[in-house]
């Protein structure tokens, strides 16, 4: 049997990647990782099977050829497959055959992580099964299906890593100089904001919870705008806005056009929102353009649950929270593309009809797709905390040596071993 040879490029923040090298190399693979700047390289100690790319980015096409076929790699692994790094990887990977193994933040987080192959996100195989095909796949299984979580398990640990990360290119400005960001900011930019974030997070956890007791205490009939990072992968290439701003326009004036009068919007921030984006003055703005002093509510975080649990809809551009109102049974309205854009769930009502009369979705559907769900691309634990990397990498190791990918082992009656699905957090 041809020995399996792992290429690793870019990775969540930490030493998720470098563990999972490790287990690789015990069940008898090969590995090496691709670093592109220091703080790749600060997360993987073991220089032998480290590969530095410090030349233009216009010379990754050929550098990656030259790794592929050089050192006679069977399999790519990386996190997230819209930059453009892994995006030109991918294509020569295919072009080879190799698999193409993609990791992704849980499409049920928090507290599951995607893995899956090809594609994440917008180009998931999900995008292309019907939920019939999903729900005659589950037929035979029995499993007791855990509720969404209301919160982020590891958001301190995501914010930490991401800071140490930023941190060790500042710290090594002449290492990696043609490096540049897949995100617009900064690197240094990045650094300050997650640190600012870190220093920050008491107090804006106490600001949190006075504007969401003044929400759920006010007796007032409320809408779920679930917002989301403006530079997240998900949200620019498979969005048709160009900013948060854009979308904040066609929600309020919607809501403007179509809510009963007596009806409040709450505006609710992702849990890593760290202000880069002008998002609190563009509601200001918007608010006062459109008459709407006293009826829209921002929050920064908080527990998403208290909030759905008495939201009429929720409305996204295509934020994984927003399977949590779904598994509550609450209209969804989704703006872009998403794996769950299913018709089965989301509404495909416009904005203002939404916000006047939302459709419900299809409760025992959702059900089924987020069982099947659960027996294949999502596993049970995180990228950050030590306690969800381990339960994390406990089943990760196993797919990936699959001759089949979770959907396809599934389809032809073989699920991924059986998950654990006690849930860790910190």
């Amino acid at each position: 049997m041809t020995q399996r040879r792992f290429l690793f490029l870019q990775g969540p923040h930490g030493p998720f990647f470098q563990h999972l090298g490790h287990l690789l190399l015990a069940a008898g693979c090969e590995v090496r990782r691709v670093g592109f700047n220091a703080g790749d390289a600060a997360f993987w100690t073991d220089r032998t099977r480290y590969l530095p790319f410090d030349a233009p980015l216009d010379r990754w096409p050929g550098a990656c050829t030259a790794i592929l076929d050089g050192e006679g790699i069977t399999d790519i692994v990386l996190y997230g497959d819209t930059r453009p790094l892994h995006a030109e990887a991918i294509r020569l990977a295919r072009d080879r055959g190799l698999r193409v193994h993609v990791f992704e933040e849980g499409y049920l987080r928090p507290r599951w992580v995607s893995y899956e192959r090809d594609g994440a996100n917008a180009n998931s195989r999900l995008m292309r099964i019907p939920v019939g095909t999903m729900q005659a796949a589950i037929a035979p299984l029995d499993l007791d299906l855990p509720d969404a979580p209301a919160r982020w398990g590891d958001m301190r640990h995501h914010v930490f890593y991401g800071m140490l990360y930023h941190g060790a290119i500042l710290a090594t400005p002449h290492r990696y100089r043609a490096y540049r960001s897949h995100r617009q900011i900064g690197v240094g930019r990045e650094f300050r904001l997650h640190l600012a974030r870190l220093v920050t997070m008491p107090w804006a956890a106490i600001e949190r919870r006075l504007a969401t007791r003044g929400v759920t205490r006010g007796g007032f009939p409320y809408h779920l705008a679930l917002l989301q990072l403006e530079h997240d992968a998900s949200f620019r290439a498979h969005s048709p806005f160009g900013s948060m701003t854009e979308f904040l326009e066609v929600v309020i004036e919607g809501f403007a056009r179509g809510a009963p009068a007596h009806h409040h919007l709450v505006l609710k921030a992702h849990p890593l929102e760290d202000d880069r984006a002008p998002v609190r003055a563009t509601i200001r703005a918007l608010v006062a353009r459109h008459g709407l002093e006293g009826r829209v509510h921002h929050l920064r975080g908080g527990k998403l649950a208290r909030l759905l649990n008495e939201a009429r809809s929720a409305v996204t551009v295509n934020s994984t929270a927003a399977q949590q109102a779904l598994w509550r049974g609450l209209p969804v309205l989704a703006l872009g593309r998403s794996v769950y854009d299913k018709p089965e769930f989301l509404s495909r009502q416009g904005v203002a009809e939404f916000f006047a009369d939302p459709d419900r979705p299809d409760s025992r559907a959702y059900r089924a797709y987020r069982h099947y769900l659960l027996e294949t691309s999502q596993i049970a634990g995180g990228f950050y905390s030590a306690r969800g990397r381990r339960q994390l990498l406990r089943q990760v190791v196993d797919m990936m040596l699959s001759e089949l990918d979770p959907y396809d082992r599934l389809a032809t009656g073989r699920p991924a071993l059986r998950q654990n699905l006690k849930l860790v957090s910190g």
